[in-house]
């Protein structure tokens, strides 16, 4: 906002960052606004933020349709007609119980990520349950080093949806 770009954020993720003043625009959940030849959707996410919020992005020119969502644990929403996905695949339940087992990962810190991150479980089921028909690409964000592994997520996600996937390190 300093160097004169507007943020889009929520009310609560604003007021916890104390950020105020002309360049901020506050959305709320489901607002639909329009950046440049881009028209967004903002929904809300499941995470231990103050109101925390993904978005769908679609081009008014090409009717590219880009899904964003990061630090939830789930999505209840169901998307139609994407092109891309930008999303969250933090960890593996599995990996992550055995980091439990080991002492590796503390109860508290355990909790807090199977409560406000997404699994590579949880995402699979989230893709199996929408509309895949135009998807192209789709981008693994936010890996876990300790609880995750990239490499079988990215061939998890691709052997499901048969798209191009990347996983973002």
């Amino acid at each position: 906002m300093k160097m004169g770009v507007d943020v889009y954020a929520s009310a609560g993720t604003s007021a916890a960052m104390g950020w105020t003043g002309h360049r901020l625009r506050i959305v709320k959940t489901m607002d639909r606004f329009t950046i440049g030849t881009f028209g967004i959707t903002a929904f809300d996410v499941k995470h231990d933020s103050a109101e925390p919020l993904g978005f769908v992005l679609h081009s008014l020119q090409t009717k590219e349709k880009l899904l964003y969502f990061t630090d939830t644990s789930y999505l209840k929403y169901r998307f139609n007609g994407l092109t891309h996905i930008l999303g969250e695949c933090n960890h593996d339940r599995r990996i992550l119980l055995n980091n439990i087992k080991s002492g590796e990962v503390d109860e508290y810190g355990a909790k807090r990520i199977m409560h406000s991150h997404m699994s590579i479980e949880t995402l699979l089921e989230m893709l199996a349950a929408n509309d895949l028909s135009r998807l192209r690409q789709i981008y693994l964000l936010h890996i876990s080093e300790r609880n995750g592994n990239a490499e079988d997520f990215k061939r998890r996600v691709q052997q499901l949806t048969g798209v191009e996937v990347h996983a973002c390190y």
